[in-house]
C-alpha cells in the first residue's frame, strides 16, 4: 500500500519540499501529489519587476517535475480536515469538489498581502504578493501619464524592491515611499548611507515614520495628518498567511501560523508537517523565522528530510536555520546585500553596486533554480518505506 503525502501550495517551499520527498523515497512506496491552481512556479520574489513591466520566463510545473514521480493536481485548497486527514480541493472550471486523502501532508498555502484593517486599502491600494496583483499593478502604472504620483506604503524589502523598480522604470513618474519608521532603520550604517544615496538618486521622496491610516483614490493619509497624493497606491506593509489552517483543529499562533518543531512537523497534529510563511518555527537565539525565501527553503529541506527518515525508520537529520544575509535589490542597476548574524542582525559588512546587483540576481537565479533542481549533492539511492500504519497505531509511533 502507497503512503499517500499531498503537499499543498507550489511556492518556493512547497515545490521543493515535493521534488525532494519524490527524491528521497523510493517512488512504488509513495504517491506524492502537489496541489496547485496555477500550472506554473510564480518567482514571487521577482513580482515587483514584473509589476514595473518586465517580462518573467516562464516555468511550467509540468517541465519541472517530469520523470519525477510528483503527480501535480491544478486545483484550490477549499478545506482541510486533520483529524479525518483529507482535502478538499476544487479545479479549475470544473464543477463540484474533490476530497483527497492523505498519510502525510505538507502544509505550504504561504501568505498573501495583508490590508492591515486600514480604511481604503483593499479598494484603491495594489500589491505585489501574488501574480495577479503584481499583473494589475503593471496595467495600472502603464496607464499613468507622466508626473503622476505613484506612492508605495511599507518600508521593508518589498517595499523599497517595488519602489526603486518602478522609479528606474519609470522616472516620469512621482514616486514616493512611505515609511513607518526610518528609512532602513534595520540596516547597519554603511547600508542604510548606500540605500539614502540611491533612493536619491533615483528621485524618490521619502516620508519616514509616516503610519498611513487610510487610503482613497487618490491620495493616502498618516496618522499625523499628512496627505500624500497618490495616482497609485501600493501596499507592501506585510504578509497575512493563508486563512485555511484557522478552520482546523491544528495549532496556532494568534496570527495564524501553524506551530511546528524542530523538524517543522505540527506540534498538535504529527501527521501534518508545515513550512514556508504557512508555519512559526524557532530560529538562532530563540527567535521566530521570518516570512521570507530565505528562511522558507531550508524549512521544506528540513520537514522532507524529516517525513522520509521517519518513514525509511532511519536517523532524523537535523540542520538548524540560520541567516547570512538580506538581499535588496534597488532596481536592475543597484542592490545592497547586508550581511547579518545568525539571528537575522546587521553587522557593519555590506556589498553595494552593481556587484550587490548582480549578486542579487544570482540568489533569484538559484532559488528558482533550486525548485526545479531540490535534490542536487543528494544521494541517489531513494529510500524504502519501513512499514505501513494507519489510524491511532501511527499516530502514537509519530508522536514517540
Amino acid at each position: 500500500m502507497e503512503h499517500r503525502i499531498v503537499v499543498l501550495g507550489a511556492g518556493y517551499t512547497g515545490a521543493v519540499a515535493a521534488g525532494r520527498l519524490a527524491k528521497r523515497l523510493h517512488r512504488e512506496d509513495v504517491r506524492i501529489t502537489l496541489v496547485n491552481p496555477e500550472p506554473d512556479f510564480v518567482e514571487r520574489v521577482r513580482l515587483h519587476q514584473l509589476a514595473a513591466g518586465q517580462d518573467l520566463r516562464p516555468r511550467p510545473f509540468g517541465e519541472m517535475f517530469a520523470g519525477t514521480g510528483v503527480e501535480l493536481k491544478l486545483a484550490k485548497v477549499t478545506a482541510v480536515d486533520v483529524d479525518r486527514k483529507t482535502v478538499v480541493v476544487a479545479a479549475a472550471n470544473t464543477p463540484g469538489r474533490e476530497e483527497l486523502a492523505y498519510d502525510t501532508l505538507v502544509y505550504a498555502l504561504g501568505s498573501g498581502w495583508n490590508d492591515g484593517g486600514v480604511p481604503g486599502t483593499a479598494e484603491h491600494a495594489h500589491e505585489v504578493s501574488s501574480r495577479p496583483g503584481a499583473l494589475r499593478l503593471r496595467d495600472r502604472l502603464a496607464a499613468l501619464d507622466a508626473g503622476r504620483p505613484v506612492v508605495v506604503v511599507g518600508g521593508g524589502l518589498t517595499g523599497l524592491e517595488a519602489a526603486t523598480e518602478i522609479a528606474e522604470a519609470r522616472p516620469d513618474l512621482d514616486v514616493a515611499l512611505a515609511a513607518r519608521g526610518a528609512l532602513g532603520d534595520w540596516l547597519s550604517e554603511k547600508g542604510r548611507a548606500h540605500l539614502r544615496r540611491t533612493v536619491d538618486g533615483l528621485g524618490i521622496t521619502i516620508h519616514e515614520h509616516a503610519v498611513v491610516d487610510a487610503v482613497e483614490a487618490d491620495r493616502v493619509t498618516t496618522a499625523d495628518g499628512r496627505t500624500v497624493p497618490a495616482d497609485v497606491t501600493v501596499w507592501t506593509t506585510g504578509f497575512a498567511v493563508h486563512p485555511i489552517a484557522r478552520a482546523t483543529a491544528l495549532e496556532l499562533t494568534d496570527g495564524g501560523r501553524i506551530v511546528v518543531d524542530a523538524t517543522m512537523r505540527s506540534v498538535s497534529h504529527p501527521d501534518v508537517y508545515a513550512v514556508g510563511d504557512a508555519a512559526t518555527a524557532t530560529g538562532p537565539g530563540g527567535k521566530p523565522l521570518r516570512m521570507s525565501c530565505a528562511s522558507g527553503v531550508p524549512m521544506a529541506w528540513q520537514a522532507a528530510d524529516a517525513i522520509a527518515a521517519r518513514l525509511a525508520g532511519t536517523k532524523i537529520p537535523s540542520v538548524p536555520i540560520r541567516y547570512f544575509q538580506q538581499c535588496i535589490s534597488l532596481g536592475r542597476k543597484e542592490g545592497l546585500i547586508q550581511f547579518v548574524t545568525a539571528d537575522d542582525r546587521a553587522v557593519d559588512k555590506v556589498l553595494t553596486g552593481r556587484a550587490a546587483a548582480f549578486y542579487k540576481e544570482m540568489i533569484c537565479k538559484g532559488a528558482a533554480w533550486g525548485v526545479a533542481h531540490p535534490t542536487v549533492g543528494m544521494p541517489g539511492r531513494r529510500r524504502r518505506v519501513a512499514q505501513q500504519e494507519t489510524g491511532t497505531a501511527a499516530r502514537v509511533r509519530a508522536a514517540a
